[in-house]
This record gives structure tokens, C-alpha cells and sequence, in this order.
């Protein structure tokens, strides 16, 4: 067993003998809203948004990128678990920032080892075989984390699923002070019609 494993297990454990009436909460969430945000390790939308077990959705992914997958889990999320209000949250020093499409093909084509991040970027340290097969996934890189954010709430709000009357909130967290800045312009991309 990895220490990892040993260690998860372990809180798990803790965890799990304080659970109390976790276990009643209701599947909608009570607070009827979804975040979409950045897996980044630094990122804790409980903490962050205020959040306790069943409270909001938070779907994440790499950037936190209205993607398809992150679309279909909005809108199984409003459709049939209730919630109301949509927030796109990206941050500062986000590591998608730091590559493109191209770079990641050739990272992968190269060697499936994990790659290094140097001050001039993403370096491949490792041995082959690699495969090509990344050349065939769109990574949604961001060149502009503003500007990211802006076409993420547009995607979501012109989508064909997304009903007009769901409010889509963008914001950045700042990874150095904890704020939630919003974007500008994205309060009015966003804002539902009738």
C-alpha cells in the first residue's frame, strides 16, 4: 500500500466516524447553485464561497473551462437537481496558462512521463514511447485569463440547454489574497432574459 493510499484511508476513517447526519442531506443541493472552477490544489470552493457539505455543486476541471462534459454537468445540474444560478470562477496563475494545444502534443508525443514545469515553460523529462493520440483533444489552454473567463460564461449562456433565466456569474480568485474578482462585462454576457 502506498503512503498516499495508507493516508487517505486514514482520514477517510476519522472522517467517516464523525459523519453524524451527513448522511440525510438531500440530493438537490440547498443552496441551489453550481461553481464551476479550476481543480487546482489551491483553489477550496468550500472555503471560498462559504460552502458545508450539500450546499452547491462544484464541477472542476483543468481551468475551470466550460467544456462539454462541464456544460452536461450544469445542466443535469439545474434540470434535474434544481439550481438556479450558475458562477464560472478561474484564477490567477492558473497552469493552463502556461502551454498551448501544440506544446501538450508534443509533451505527449514525446514521453507520457510527467513533464516539468521550468521558468521557460513545460519541459519533458522523461523516456518514451509517447503517443500521438493528444493531437486529437482540444486542451482549452488560456492565453487571456479574462478574456477566458468572458467566453466561458458566453458558451454557457448561449447554449442551446442553458435556459435563458439562469443567471452565469465570472469571476478570477486571486490565488494571493483569496478574493473573488469579477470580470468585467461578464455581469451583463451573463444576466438572464426573460
Amino acid at each position: 500500500m502506498s503512503q498516499i493510499l495508507s493516508e487517505v484511508l486514514v482520514s477517510n476513517r476519522t472522517y467517516a466516524s464523525n459523519f453524524a447526519d451527513k448522511g440525510k442531506l438531500a440530493l438537490p443541493p440547498a443552496r441551489h447553485f453550481a461553481i464551476l472552477t479550476c481543480m487546482d490544489a489551491r483553489l477550496d470552493p468550500a472555503k471560498y464561497a462559504g460552502l458545508a457539505e450539500g450546499d452547491a455543486h462544484v464541477i472542476r476541471n483543468a481551468g475551470g473551462r466550460a467544456s462539454d462534459d462541464a456544460i452536461r454537468s450544469l445542466v443535469i445540474s439545474y434540470k434535474l437537481l434544481g439550481t438556479r444560478e450558475f458562477f464560472v470562477v478561474h484564477h490567477t496563475d492558473c497552469g493552463m496558462e502556461f502551454f498551448t494545444n501544440e506544446v501538450m502534443h508534443g509533451l505527449l508525443a514525446s514521453s507520457l512521463e510527467s513533464a516539468e514545469l521550468t521558468p521557460s515553460g513545460f519541459y519533458d523529462v522523461g523516456r518514451g514511447p509517447g503517443s500521438r493520440a493528444g493531437e486529437y483533444i482540444e486542451w482549452l489552454t488560456i492565453q487571456d485569463q479574462a478574456q477566458a473567463v468572458i467566453d466561458d460564461v458566453e458558451r454557457i449562456r448561449n447554449h442551446p440547454l442553458v435556459p435563458t433565466s439562469m443567471p452565469v456569474y465570472g469571476f478570477v480568485y486571486d490565488i494571493r489574497s483569496g478574493k473573488l474578482i469579477e470580470v468585467e462585462g461578464t455581469s451583463a454576457i451573463g444576466k438572464p432574459h426573460s
